[in-house]
């Protein structure tokens, strides 16, 4: 059975949450033991940077819209944003796109160093799953689960392998099916794990579940679009590194911004369609959603 207890309103506010996910990842990754410990400063670096806290905020929304308000959903999006940290700490490396600005700030294998960077990203993997398979309260074959879910998500059959795709592909001509099918890992296998872990917690039933990954691969779609226009704006609006798709294969260099433009919104009604089908016309949500975009 679903736990029953619906938030106020504004426990719910994505500011509000933010905070909670910002002061719960902090108590979770290690504090350096003295100055010489950089692979602890770098993970609370790369984790820690201002950011939107998107997967932990989709999870948490969409858990409580289900009726469940746990910790462990709160523990369990902390999880998730580690793994993007450190996807986003390796993708920024000299041997992968070569950035040096993330959220306004030198990149953490500017600041640290190739080697610490490459460990701390290591080492925020390792706190990733150690967190998902010890979450207090939660059923050890639903942490089987959840952890199978992350893993996955990571591994050749998400990141990995969509960060291979990019780089070994993306400097050629690619066809637009092949552009989509990379981004689906790149981008969307992430969100697809993060939405299914909020609705295992949740106990969500198998038609909630298939809405949900549905709507989570039209975000992933939607965050690649929406990432490739913000390549093309100047970085003091960004915090990012600009041109740093130039000579590449995206739907952008494919399609154009118009035709971007337009598949970026038809993806975002797509999510927001999806998540309709689980929780209704009023769902936070599809809100949520729109605003991450600005078109709410």
């Amino acid at each position: 059975m679903r736990a029953l207890a619906v938030p106020a309103p504004d426990a719910v506010s994505p500011d509000r949450l933010r905070r909670r996910v910002d002061a719960r990842l902090a108590e979770l990754l290690p504090r350096p033991a003295d100055h010489r410990d950089l692979v602890c400063m770098a993970m609370r670096e790369s984790t820690l940077a201002p950011g939107k806290r998107t997967r932990p905020l989709l999870m948490i929304i969409a858990a409580r819209e289900l009726g469940c308000c746990s910790q462990s959903v709160v523990d369990a999006g902390c999880a998730v944003e580690m793994v993007h940290a450190a996807s986003l700490t390796l993708d920024d490396m000299p041997c992968m796109d070569d950035a040096e600005l993330r959220r306004g700030r030198p990149t953490i294998h500017r600041r640290f160093g190739e080697d610490i960077a490459i460990l701390a990203s290591v080492a925020l993997l390792s706190q990733a799953f150690q967190l998902v398979a010890s979450l207090p309260g939660v059923a050890p074959a639903v942490r089987n689960r959840l952890v199978a879910e992350l893993a996955c998500a990571v591994g050749p059959q998400g990141l990995v392998g969509g960060q291979c795709r990019d780089l070994r592909d993306g400097s050629g001509m690619r066809d637009v099916d092949d552009i989509v099918d990379t981004n689906a890992l790149k981008t969307g296998a992430l969100f697809a794990a993060a939405l299914e872990m909020a609705a295992l917690l949740a106990e969500a039933g198998d038609d909630d579940r298939r809405h949900l990954r549905a709507a989570a691969c039209e975000l992933g779609q939607a965050f690649q679009l929406y990432d490739d226009l913000q390549d093309r704006r100047d970085s003091s609006c960004t915090g990012k590194d600009c041109d740093k798709d130039a000579g590449k294969s995206t739907l952008l260099s494919v399609l154009g911004a118009e035709e971007v433009r337009r598949r970026l919104h038809a993806h975002i009604d797509g999510a927001q369609a999806a998540f309709a089908r689980v929780y209704g016309d009023d769902s936070a949500l599809a809100g949520y959603c729109g605003r991450l975009f600005g078109v709410a």
